[in-house]
C-alpha cells in the first residue's frame, strides 16, 4: 500500500510540472491585468520549438532555448494585441491558440515528414532524470528510503526547477519592488500611471516572464516527459493550468497545491484504467479527468469560497491625458 502510495505521488510530481509552470505563468500575467488563454498555444508551441531544436542540434539545453524564445515570442504578440492595441484578451488568447495548433502541425510535416511528430529524441537531446547521492543505498531503508529514493531522487531537471519556482515566485510577487507595481498595475493601473511608472512597461515585463516560464512547461512535455513531439501533445494542460490558477486565486502556494491535486486526480485516472471496485464497478477515467474543472466551476460559482481575480483584469488601460 505505502509502495502504490510512493509510485502515485512520483506520477503526481511528474505530471504536475508543466501545470505548476503555466500556472504561474497565468499568475505573473494576470497579476498584471491581462487575461491569458493563450497559455495552451505557448506550451504547445514551445514543446515543438523545443523538440524540433533539440532534433537538430542533438542538445535538449539548445532545444530548451529555441522552446523560451518560441514561447516569448507568442507572449509578445498577445501583449502587443492587448497591451499597445487595447484588443480583447480573449480573442487573442483563442487566436493564438489556433494558429499554433495547425502551425506546429505543418512545419513539422514540412522539415521532418513524419506526420505531424518530430524525429524521437534520445542521449543528450532528452533532460535525463538524476539520481540523488546514497540513493540506491538508501533505498532498502523502510519509509525514508522509498520517499528519498523513489519520490525525491530520480526526477530530471526541469521538476525540481518547477517547484523552486513557486517559493521565487512569492519572493518576487511579494517581496520586491517589481511585485508591488505587478499586483498594483492588475488593480489599479491609473494609481501607477500618476505614480510616473509606465502600466504598459510592468504589463510586458509580466508577458516576458509569462513567456519564460511557458516555454520551460513546453520543453517539459516534449524533451523531458516524453522523447519528441506529439500533434496537440500539451492536451488541455493549459486550459488546467489557468483552472488551477483560478483555484489557487492567484496566490503562489494555494496555485502549488491546485496544481498538485489535479495532478493527483490525473496519475488516480490513469492508475484506475480497467480497475473493478467491489459494489460499483469500473469507475469511467473520465469521471476523473473531468473533477478539476467541476470543482473550479464550484469554486467560481461560489460553493467552495470565492475567487475574486485582479479588479483590473481583462480591461485595456488608456492613459489619462492632462
Amino acid at each position: 500500500m505505502f509502495e502504490t502510495l510512493i509510485l502515485m505521488l512520483d506520477a503526481t510530481m511528474r505530471v504536475s510540472t508543466p501545470l505548476i509552470l503555466a500556472a504561474l505563468a497565468g499568475l505573473y500575467s494576470e497579476r498584471a491585468g491581462i487575461v491569458d488563454i493563450g497559455l495552451e498555444g505557448k506550451i504547445l508551441g514551445s514543446a515543438f520549438a523545443a523538440a524540433a531544436g533539440a532534433a537538430v542540434f542533438g542538445s535538449a539545453w539548445i532545444g530548451l532555448c529555441f522552446g523560451i524564445l518560441a514561447s516569448v515570442s507568442l507572449a509578445m504578440i498577445h501583449g502587443f494585441a492587448c497591451i499597445t492595441h487595447r484588443g480583447d484578451h480573449i480573442v487573442s488568447g483563442v487566436a493564438i491558440n489556433t494558429i499554433v495548433a495547425g502551425l506546429t502541425v505543418t512545419l513539422s510535416m514540412h522539415w521532418f515528414g513524419m506526420g505531424g511528430q518530430t524525429p524521437a529524441l534520445s542521449g543528450d537531446a532528452r533532460f535525463l532524470d538524476i539520481t540523488f547521492p546514497f540513493a540506491d543505498a538508501l533505498q532498502d531503508v523502510p519509509v525514508i528510503g522509498a520517499i528519498y529514493s523513489n519520490l525525491l531522487s530520480g526526477h530530471n531537471i526541469l521538476v525540481y526547477l518547477a517547484f523552486a519556482m513557486v517559493p521565487v515566485t512569492y519572493w518576487v510577487i511579494y517581496k520586491t519592488r517589481f511585485g508591488l507595481r505587478l499586483r498594483a498595475v492588475g488593480e489599479n493601473p491609473h494609481a501607477v500611471d500618476t505614480a510616473g511608472i509606465s502600466v504598459s512597461f510592468i504589463r510586458y515585463r509580466a508577458l516576458i516572464i509569462c513567456g519564460i516560464l511557458c516555454g520551460l512547461a513546453g520543453a517539459y512535455l516534449s524533451t523531458a516527459h516524453n522523447a519528441g513531439f506529439l500533434k496537440d501533445m500539451s492536451a488541455g494542460k493549459g486550459y488546467m493550468a489557468l483552472a488551477a490558477l483560478i483555484f489557487g486565486k492567484w496566490r503562489p502556494v494555494p496555485v502549488l497545491l491546485a496544481c498538485l491535486l489535479f495532478g493527483f486526480l490525473d496519475a488516480v485516472a490513469v492508475r484506475m484504467q480497467g480497475v473493478e471496485i467491489p459494489g460499483i464497478g469500473q469507475v469511467p477515467v473520465q469521471a476523473i479527468e473531468v473533477l478539476p474543472y467541476v470543482l473550479t466551476v464550484l469554486l467560481l460559482a461560489g460553493f467552495i469560497g470565492k475567487a475574486i481575480g485582479p479588479k483590473a483584469i481583462g480591461r485595456p488601460y488608456v492613459k489619462e491625458r492632462a
